[in-house]
């Protein structure tokens, strides 16, 4: 019953996490966009009242013409929309969704033994440490160097060294589909405390001054603007580490930390490449095409470099090779390798297969999770071979017979 419960959980927070980080993301790019986009105003009014930037726009049938206030407005409006409930829910999702999949059961799901034979709770307060102590390195390199000549340089060569040693640790100290998991949820968690700790406390303090009839500090929405350019460029690495789980192939690479920093590295590239391109349009900045070339050459790069082996020549017998796997063959592979958590005791993820009927019943997921993708055994705890992965694939794939 608690698998069950486990996999409701898992389901309806996925959901709710994929809903609303669609909604933050969308929102983060969609003022990116429209802060790169904005031309002077051309009306005299506009200008006299503090505008700073405004844009046309023509969509849903209907024109749009969005103003921007750097400082201030002339008077604040009765109705004033504030962008937080889409960071905010995203991160309480997202960790609740790593509770259930990951700290719930740290021992399968976050403890690989032949990188660190560690207990599930040190386990787990070493995956908390790596969100709580990276917001706090990355906050003080912002803080120190945020504000001076160059310092958003500086600042993203930090960022970068940071997230290069945090990629290291993790796959070093984590199973490898945790590690990239976790980074991911450690760059998320900067980028959501960048809201709470920065852009919205900053939004604040600019609203009390206009209420008080007071003058406003332009260092807040400086700032404001600053943390918001950071989540721009986390987003990308942060998608490619979420989604990373579903792709065995690349976090149980032996060098699975350099393929996690390549992948966010092309990620950061390609977004530099969409945030400039609109200041290009403008007679900004130069065409910004190096970055999309650079991102791209990576990507590319991992591909040709994390490609399969040619097979090696095959020197054992052929016949035997050939030979169809009987159940009664596969029967000591699935009793050793898989029933501890899919027997007659635990039924994780709904799926038993101690029982001819069942295995012929889960035969299509053992063949793509055991053998295709090598998902399975988690973290391959129980130790499965590849000459035990290829019986059960020929098992499979001659028909999956059962008595």
């Amino acid at each position: 019953m608690e698998s069950y419960l486990l996999d409701w959980a898992n389901l309806l927070l996925r959901w709710l996490h994929v809903i609303t980080a669609i909604a933050w993301v969308g929102s983060s790019f969609y003022f990116v966009f429209l802060d790169s986009s904005l031309t002077p105003p051309a009306s005299d009014k506009l200008r006299a009242e503090g505008a700073t930037g405004e844009l046309w726009a023509v969509h849903g049938g209907g024109f749009y013409h969005p103003v921007k206030y750097a400082v201030r407005p002339p008077e604040l409006p009765p109705h004033l929309h504030w962008f937080y409930w889409e960071s905010y829910t995203t991160w309480l999702s997202g960790f609740a969704l790593f509770t259930v999949s990951y700290l719930w059961s740290a021992g399968t799901y976050l403890i690989d033994k032949s990188l660190m034979d560690w207990s599930p709770a040190g386990a787990i307060v070493a995956a908390l440490a790596f969100l709580v102590v990276f917001w706090l390195l990355y906050d003080a390199v912002c803080r120190l160097f945020g504000q001076r000549e160059n310092g958003d340089a500086v600042v993203g060569a930090l960022v970068l060294v940071l997230v290069c040693v945090a990629s290291w640790l993790a796959c070093h100290w984590f199973a490898g589909r945790a590690a990239f998991l976790l980074v991911g949820a450690m760059i998320a968690t900067a980028m959501s405390a960048n809201v709470f700790f920065w852009i919205i406390p900053g939004q604040k303090k600019v609203i009390a001054s206009i209420q008080a009839g007071q003058p406003v500090d332009p260092i807040h929405g400086q700032r404001g603007k600053q943390r918001s350019v950071h989540n721009t460029y986390f987003t990308l690495p942060v998608l490619f580490a979420m989604l990373s789980n579903h792709y065995s192939f690349l976090y149980t690479h032996k060098l699975n930390w350099l393929v996690l920093i390549l992948m966010m590295f092309a990620g950061a590239a390609i977004r530099q490449f969409f945030v400039m391109r609109h200041g290009f349009k403008l007679g900004r900045n130069p065409h910004p095409w190096p970055y999309a070339a650079v991102g791209v050459a990576v990507l590319l790069g991992v591909i040709v470099w994390l490609q399969p082996a040619a097979p090696a020549a095959s020197t054992g017998n052929a016949a035997q090779k050939a030979a169809v796997p009987t159940y009664a063959e596969i029967q000591p592979v699935l009793a050793q390798r898989c029933l501890s958590c899919h027997g007659e005791q635990l039924q994780m993820k709904n799926v038993r297969l101690d029982t001819p009927e069942a295995l012929k019943q889960h035969a299509q997921a053992v063949y793509q999770q055991a053998v295709v993708a090598k998902l399975m055994p988690m973290n391959n705890a129980t130790g499965m071979t590849d000459a035990e992965r290829d019986l059960l694939g020929r098992w499979f794939q001659a028909g999956a017979k059962v008595p």
